[in-house]
């Protein structure tokens, strides 16, 4: 495809669900044939790409005989089980018939707000996609509340972007962009094909415009573009009424582009360096210090003391030898878990805690290295050093 996509490694691509649906709640099962060779040929040229889907409330209500705008809670959860399950299937079919393997992953808000939740999803999905596996994700909307879900496809679209690092996220819908006004209601209203700052005159702008479907409109798209570009992620809003809708996209189709400051691992590092609530510290000896200098992660052979209370998903300080902080990263271990592997190589974790553990301590990706002259420390001693 084009420059305009080819740019972005790792893409998370939304889809609304007056895309995938007819009126009647029915699958347009050619539209996603074309979606479906949009991604192979991504994929196919080395690109890794991430798909969240909305529709399965819309097919499973059609399944159940159900007006989902009269229904109840649970009726739209009982909609939402029938759906995903069609939903899934066809995505599986259509990709699998070009030689793309798909995979389910449902989510809720804790598995992206919640540290610990956020390490695994992340780790199931890196693991999926490293393989050139496509992961098909949803909202799990069968054990979601009204008072805790995100509510609409665009946010989870811009979480799940945030959560992998993805550089690219398309938000395809039945808009093409962002407008000065209300395209439908007002007739002076202009195109905006880039944003460089999403202030308070474009969410002003943004305005409440809604799909017959879809939940959201396009002040939820405007609220995933702020997430997902402060993540280090651009963003981009486009129509997908056509049948190749990337490809029409990467061929310049109308489009608005929110513009991200810098990268996703530049937007990450610089959280981690900032994070207030540091909950423990681990000692390196001088090898892993040159290793973490060289962008690499913390292995337990490098760690040579554990100090605090932490829980895994923590903000922990790293020190050198001499006590220096030199980084901070996310601990992939409780800080008894990492007493127990501390100096040993990564083969012997299984053996010192029962069970097969991740190999590192801080995974490279949740870690930022401040460099060897170091600062002070931010934590406490606690008394729990090995």
């Amino acid at each position: 495809m084009a420059t305009a996509l080819k740019a972005y490694r790792r893409l998370v691509v939304k889809v609304g669900s007056s895309l995938l649906t007819n009126d009647d709640g029915e699958l347009n099962r050619d539209w996603l044939q074309g979606l479906a060779e949009d991604i192979a040929e991504l994929a196919n040229g080395g690109q890794q790409v991430l798909i969240v889907s909305s529709g399965a409330i819309a097919i499973g209500s059609r399944t159940l005989n159900m007006n989902r705008r009269r229904a109840r809670l649970e009726d739209l959860q009982a909609a939402a089980a029938v759906g995903q399950v069609q939903l899934a299937h066809q995505y599986q079919e259509l990709l699998g018939g070009l030689g793309i393997a798909a995979a389910q992953i449902l989510l809720t808000p804790d598995d992206t707000e919640n540290r610990r939740r956020f390490l695994n999803a992340r780790g199931t999905l890196s693991r999926l996609i490293d393989r050139g596996v496509v992961p098909i994700i949803n909202e799990n909307d069968t054990v979601a509340t009204e008072e805790i879900r995100y509510g609409d496809n665009d946010r989870l679209a811009a979480r799940v972007a945030q959560l992998v690092m993805a550089d690219g996220l398309v938000l395809l819908s039945d808009v093409d962009g962002l407008y000065s006004a209300d395209p439908t209601a007002s007739d002076d209203a202009e195109h905006l094909p880039e944003v460089h700052d999403i202030d308070e005159s474009i969410t002003a702008i943004a305005g409440e415009t809604r799909s017959e479907i879809g939940s959201g409109g396009m002040a939820t798209k405007v609220q995933a573009a702020r997430i997902a570009t402060h993540a280090g992620c651009a963003t981009i809003i486009a129509s997908g009424r056509v049948r190749r809708p990337l490809k029409a996209l990467a061929d310049g189709a109308r489009r608005t582009v929110f513009h991200a400051d810098g990268s996703p691992a530049a937007a990450r590092k610089q959280w981690l360096a900032g994070a207030l609530d540091v909950c423990g510290t681990l000692k390196v000896d001088d090898g892993a210090r040159r290793a973490l200098r060289d962008g690499s992660s913390l292995l337990p052979v490098g760690v040579i003391g554990v100090v605090g209370r932490f829980r895994r998903g923590d903000v922990v300080s790293l020190v050198d030898a001499d006590g220096l902080e030199i980084g901070r990263g996310l601990a992939e271990y409780d800080d008894a878990e990492a007493l127990r592997i501390a100096g040993c190589q990564s083969e012997e974790i299984a053996e010192r805690l029962g069970y097969r553990g991740r190999a590192v301590l801080v995974h490279r990706d949740d870690l930022v290295y401040f460099g060897s002259g170091g600062v002070n420390p931010t934590t406490t001693d606690t008394g729990n050093e090995q």
